[in-house]
């Protein structure tokens, strides 16, 4: 059974945390660290992006199976920064290890802020310091990691499950995610911003990596605030084994916790979206594959026309439809079926290729079911057994300002 629950990433047993100031950003929180008391085994996924900061291109070519810390820094992303940026990315994982006895290796690092600038390395090691002396476990921990790991986001990320396995062991799973624009991520375990941290006391072993990049394919990669993938791009699980109790690989309690918070972190970046207002749903059903339900899915959150549509409440179906047509999934005109959903009105707009309804009026009961701040478009293509979900959010005005102006 799982349980969603109230904490973050140290509500699973043996993780510590710890946000401060470095002085990095004027006056807010950027800097933060996760420490497990134990080695954790480690699983990554990174940015498919061809232009990757330099903590990815560290992290991918040092990144131990195991980690025992991960430090994170906010207000600048440590990209398009050369060998200085490597080299950097490299001294605040050696930084960490020397406070906290650990092998370089055990340490992992992120970025997330402007692009293009060198790191003030002189106030990010006296920020490691002051975190690594830091450290402690409960709401204040979790809120000040949190806190220092934001950039254009309004709300903090985070969330918890607990999960009795098969063999009666209780397991947690804490997590903290940050991202609000610049956010369409394609993270794969083998090869604006998300970086997101799953903590867990569970058991896993090295095979879980295959599960990992399911769960990631079914919830953080099916997020899209604007369709532009960051260079930063990282989410991180640790695993430390601290409940005790079997390897929990292949328990389906443990896949669900894991889905469920997973799932839940995506929903809340993409209400989270620079500017936004609205949180917008995609579920696709019946399509030939799972890739074709995604495809439909991406094609439809990432629209401009679908996005700003949403916004007005403007019943203007056809904006799904065009969005779908250029998905490059298969379907039969004829046999889709399209539906709004808005608050407790659901209403359908499209069958068999025909409009459901023509009168003005019914067009005001679909004004009103997009005039919520949750709007789910449900697409049946009837033809297969594929189906994906997404999530996004509507295009402001407020998104144009504040991507116009973020780097002054």
């Amino acid at each position: 059974m799982v349980e969603m629950i109230e904490g973050g990433v140290t509500k699973p047993q043996g993780f510590l945390a710890a946000g401060v100031h470095s002085g990095v950003k004027y006056r807010s929180m950027d800097l933060g660290i996760v420490y497990s008391e134990v080695p954790a085994d480690a699983f990554v996924g990174y940015t498919s992006n061809k232009v990757k900061s330099a903590p990815v291109q560290v992290m991918m070519k040092e990144n131990s199976p195991k980690l025992s810390a991960v430090v994170v820094n906010s207000g600048n992303a440590n990209a398009l920064t050369g060998r200085r940026g490597m080299e950097d990315a490299i001294t605040m994982k050696e930084t960490a290890a020397a406070e906290l006895n650990l092998d370089p290796a055990e340490v992992g690092v992120m970025s997330t802020g402007l692009i293009g600038r060198f790191m003030d390395m002189h106030k990010v090691k006296y920020g490691i310091s002051k975190a690594a002396g830091s450290l402690s476990k409960g709401r204040d921990a979790d809120a000040s990691f949190a806190e220092a790991i934001m950039t254009t986001d309004t709300i903090k990320k985070e969330c918890a499950a607990a999960a009795r396995l098969k063999d009666g062991t209780l397991v947690n799973i804490g997590a903290i995610s940050k991202g609000s624009g610049m956010i369409a991520p394609h993270m794969k375990v083998l090869h604006g911003t998300t970086l997101t941290l799953i903590t867990t006391d569970a058991k896993l072993s090295p095979a879980f990596l295959e599960t990992w990049q399911e769960i990631l394919d079914d919830s953080m990669n099916m997020v899209s605030v604007d369709g532009d993938q960051s260079t930063n791009d990282t989410c991180i699980l640790m695993a430390n084994a601290m409940s005790g109790g079997n390897c929990a690989d292949k328990d389906p309690e443990f896949k669900a916790a894991l889905m469920e918070v997973m799932t839940t972190l995506a929903r809340t970046i993409a209400l989270d979206g620079e500017g936004a207002t609205k949180l917008i749903e995609v579920q696709v059903m019946g399509a030939e594959t799972k890739d074709d339900a995604r495809k439909a899915v991406h094609a439809i959150i990432n629209s401009p026309l679908v996005k700003s549509a949403i916004f007005g409440s403007d019943p203007n179906y056809g904006r799904i439809m065009m969005a779908l047509g250029n998905s490059g999934c298969a379907f039969n005109l004829e046999d889709v079926r399209l539906t709004i959903k808005g608050g407790d009105m659901e209403v359908p707009i499209l069958d068999s290729g025909a409009p459901v309804f023509q009168e003005e009026r019914s067009v005001e009961v679909v004004r009103m079911a997009m005039d919520n701040k949750e709007v789910t478009i449900i697409v049946d293509l009837a033809i297969g057994d594929g189906q994906a979900v997404g999530w996004g959010c509507d295009l402001t005005y407020d998104y144009v300002r504040i991507n116009a102006e973020y780097a002054t």
